[in-house]
């Protein structure tokens, strides 16, 4: 198996990187990951506390069950991924049984910025876009999925969205062996990317 670390701005177009990759490839050789999935638990915090908790730092994540996780698959073993509720901020208690296959993709914020992640990566990719794009992309998707509001988006974007972008995320471009410019919106880039880890994964593309 081959590990495959996509990282970048929130809103910057990873997902849209990380699914074009895993749909050339085919569902039935990828395991498709999102670092968005292993959030702590913060179902000890009153609800006025888990709004002001700080979902862009890397101590947010349960990072050592993901590094875990990833080794598992990479041996070959079944691993049972969390399930997170975005709008509680709370793991349900419901698991998704998820199988090893020859590429597991793993795409988030923090990918990169964390060194236990990067240790188990085989590829390292970081997605860039321009601020301006990132915020727009991050309103939407805040608002329209996970129950956000326009107010809320905004103050938690200027208190730790764009703070911790420049504490951590951006700095996090220095590992990545990839920079995809231009966001998902890049499809050359993302298409010779999808190319290199089909040639390395020995997946030709029919």
């Amino acid at each position: 198996m081959i590990i495959i670390g996509i990282a970048g701005g929130s809103g910057a177009g990873k997902t849209t990187v990380a699914r074009t990759i895993a749909e050339r490839l085919g569902s039935e050789n990828v395991d498709y990951l999102s670092q968005d999935w292993y959030y702590k638990d913060l179902s000890h915090m009153t609800i006025e506390e888990r709004e002001k908790a700080n979902l862009d730092h890397p101590n947010a994540f349960d990072t050592k069950l993901l590094v875990s996780h990833l080794n598992l698959l990479h041996q070959g073993k079944p691993i049972e991924v969390p399930v997170y509720d975005y709008g509680a901020h709370t793991r349900k208690k419901e698991t998704v049984h998820m199988s090893p296959k020859s590429v597991a993709i793993l795409e988030g914020i923090l990918v990169l910025a964390i060194e236990e992640l990067r240790s188990v990566l085989d590829f390292k990719v970081f997605v860039d876009a321009d601020p301006d794009i990132r915020l727009i992309r991050r309103l939407e998707r805040d608002i329209k999925e996970r129950g956000s509001t326009y107010d809320n988006t905004i103050k938690r974007y200027l208190s730790t969205v764009k703070p911790m972008y420049d504490a951590f995320i951006e700095p996090s471009k220095r590992h990545a062996d990839i920079i995809v410019p231009r966001g998902g919106d890049n499809e050359n880039a993302t298409n010779l990317l999808a190319e290199m880890v089909e040639h390395y994964a020995g997946h030709p593309s029919s």
